[in-house]
């Protein structure tokens, strides 16, 4: 009876193609023949095609508008678009719509702002010494929280009534700053010390 059963099983586990390790014992009859069954891999779809995407024509700050923005946007990047657009004394809309080409076109980059001139390169910065006109110096501060390449402006002793660190992509960009700066009403003379090398930056 046994030898019956044995011969069958014999006959099961060497007539199939199909071996599994896990059940095999050194008392079954070895196997000629293994195979494996392997699941076939699933077939990845390609990536779908990114579409064209036109070169930004007039890329940038493009008017006072564009500017007034920008530095209402650096001192307090939460306002609401309706609070922006009355301040500025145009329709919201026009907010939207400049918000949407200056994020587009890499000038904001990011909230709060950073320009986008501040992620690929520090482009070149100066302190600038500015000597105003007697009981001129706060119609001077709010020409100059206009301009968002100023990233900094301190009240000193001195030589200067104001110091400023300006910021520009470019020697022609930071000449036509100083250009604006000069010829602000209230603004006696400027001098400017160009920043070559940051030697400490704690900031």
């Amino acid at each position: 009876m046994h030898g019956h059963i044995d011969e069958i099983t014999c006959m099961q586990d060497t007539s199939s193609d199909i071996f599994d390790e896990t059940t095999y014992s050194p008392s079954m009859p070895p196997v000629t023949r293994t195979a494996r069954t392997v699941k076939p891999a699933a077939k990845r779809s390609a990536p779908p095609a990114r579409a064209a995407m036109e070169p930004v024509r007039n890329a940038g700050v493009r008017d006072a508008l564009d500017r007034d923005l920008l530095a209402l946007l650096q001192a307090n990047a939460r306002a609401s678009t309706a609070d922006l657009a009355r301040q500025l004394g145009t329709a919201r809309t026009t907010v939207l719509a400049r918000l949407g080409r200056l994020e587009r076109e890499g000038v904001i980059a990011g909230y709060t702002v950073r320009l986008g001139q501040d992620v690929l390169d520090h482009g070149l910065q100066a302190f600038i010494g500015v000597t105003v006109q007697p009981k001129a110096g706060r119609d001077v501060v709010r020409q100059l929280s206009r301009m968002p390449e100023v990233r900094q402006l301190c009240a000193v002793s001195g030589e200067f009534d104001y110091v400023v660190l300006l910021r520009a992509g470019s020697a022609l960009r930071m000449n036509t700053l100083l250009d604006e700066m000069g010829n602000f009403d209230g603004v006696v003379k400027t001098t400017t010390s160009v920043a070559l090398e940051w030697k400490i930056d704690r900031t």
